[in-house]
């Protein structure tokens, strides 16, 4: 088997163990088990269990980001777009349960740490951050975003609403959902229209009546 493969059997046993126990609950012979490869295999690709764990959550943006380039059409209007991105993330959340609490529980781990683990997290999780953003951009250029509104913020503030649903996501339900989130998000980031403006339609109305 190659060495690839070997490691992403064993990143797969570890997303498979996390179904049932907490990370703490997991030993790396429960991995080794798991994955039926010998500890010495596991110590080739990973230097511990929070190495390994720290790797499988990681991987969860290297997939978003690609999720994103495969299932967001650049041509498309920037509103289908969102909607676009939002399913593509809410699908992978529902059918990625394991992975999503792996990404949630490293989030939080993550946040007490200090030094280059917690730099290497947060430019992992930047990379998708800026995939997202690429779609606001596009929607400031359009006319259709407040140029006011940073697109890395807006992309942080709808992955953290996804995030925050994707706790109790039901699949069932996840395209309608997003139909009504994607309204309810951009009718905060749409652009905002002018009191004087506003003034000037409704003096406009009573000259035309």
């Amino acid at each position: 088997m190659a060495k690839a493969d070997k490691r992403q059997q064993i990143m797969q046993a570890a997303e498979r163990l996390f179904t049932s126990r907490r990370l703490h609950e997991i030993t790396l012979d429960d991995v080794v088990r798991e994955a039926r490869v010998g500890k010495g295999t596991v110590y080739r690709y990973f230097a511990d269990k929070d190495d390994l764990f720290f790797q499988v959550a990681t991987s969860g943006f290297a997939e978003l980001c690609e999720l994103l380039r495969r299932d967001v059409v650049g041509e498309a209007p920037f509103r289908e777009q969102v909607h676009q991105a939002c399913r593509a993330i809410s699908d992978f959340f529902a059918q990625r349960r394991q992975l999503f609490r792996m990404i949630q529980t490293e989030d939080a781990r993550m946040s007490l740490c200090h030094g280059r683990i917690q730099e290497k997290w947060a430019a992992k999780r930047q990379l998708l951050v800026e995939s997202l953003g690429g779609i606001f951009r596009k929607g400031q250029a359009d006319g259709q975003v407040r140029d006011d509104l940073a697109p890395e913020t807006l992309a942080h503030f709808l992955l953290g609403v996804l995030r925050a649903r994707g706790r109790s996501l039901r699949e069932a339900s996840v395209t309608v959902e997003d139909e009504l989130l994607v309204d309810l998000f951009l009718s905060g980031a749409g652009r905002k229209v002018s009191m004087r403006a506003v003034h000037a339609g409704m003096i406009g109305n009573e000259v035309n009546a």
